[in-house]
């Protein structure tokens, strides 16, 4: 029985998101790299704080991922 060819996980979305155990796709936060010194500390701890792919977006990550 001939199969398709295998789907490739795109490696740059794999170092970027992990899948909850839901299901779900976790992210991290934007901004937090440089030109750190004109933001508060409160945006600067917030930055570090995990954050899940908007639902619209999810379908599409998942696809990267292979899942």
């Amino acid at each position: 029985m001939a199969k398709g060819p295998k789907m490739k996980t795109n490696r740059g979305a794999a170092k970027r998101f992990r899948l909850t155990s839901k299901g779900k796709v976790r992210r991290q936060r934007a901004y937090h790299s440089h030109l750190n010194t004109c933001k508060t500390t409160k945006q600067k701890r917030n930055f570090r704080k995990g954050a899940l792919v908007d639902s619209g977006d999810e379908y599409r990550v998942k696809r990267m991922l292979c899942v």
